[in-house]
């Protein structure tokens, strides 16, 4: 249950005022369509967070549990940083005939791959030995970023304080990288 809660937790947070966010009210604006948008986006997502699970659970038995804490650290240190740089809404580079739902999964899909959501799904997968809860946590995650998105279109950005969400949850990530690697080390 841990994998699960950390991974929706660190997925959801990573992903507000983010590129997916941003995609996903741009793709809103674009089709009207909120449920085959996020449809697509989960599909996305699943397969980003399932390909990071099962690397995460591979690279589990080759590491001690300091090295993996660590890791979680580090993926908690990339998030943070990444959080810091300003997000511009990316373009829609599909045609409109592929459909809302093919749009966001394309989308989704290349925009994602390696970002820092995969990277934290790999990392509590690895640490926790948890593929599936892991998995399903980051997806979820991800859903419940993009669902405001996806119902509110160009609106999200006058409604919600994206950049101070995004902030926030950036300084949250140093914070805990902070915190992660100071236990590692046993330094407290």
């Amino acid at each position: 249950m841990d994998a699960l809660l950390a991974a929706f937790v660190a997925a959801g947070l990573a992903e507000w005022g983010d590129k997916t966010q941003l995609l996903v009210a741009a793709l809103a604006i674009r089709y009207a369509r909120p449920a085959p948008i996020l449809a697509g986006v989960a599909l996305a997502a699943l397969i980003h967070a399932l390909i990071a699970a099962v690397g995460g659970v591979l690279v589990h038995d080759f590491v001690t549990i300091r090295a993996l804490s660590l890791l979680v650290g580090l993926s908690l240190l990339f998030a943070g940083i990444a959080g810091l740089v300003t997000r511009r809404t990316p373009r829609i580079l599909v045609s409109e005939r592929f459909g809302p739902f093919l749009a966001a999964f394309v989308c989704l899909f290349i925009a994602e791959f390696g970002d820092k959501t995969q990277f934290l799904t790999f990392s509590i997968a690895a640490r926790f030995e948890s593929l599936l809860l892991a998995a399903a946590g980051a997806t979820a995650g991800v859903l419940a970023a993009s669902i405001p998105a996806a119902v509110l279109g160009d609106g999200l950005a006058r409604l919600v304080p994206l950049r101070a969400i995004r902030m926030t949850a950036a300084i949250l990530f140093l914070l805990l990288a902070f915190i992660v690697a100071v236990n590692a080390w046993r330094l407290v």
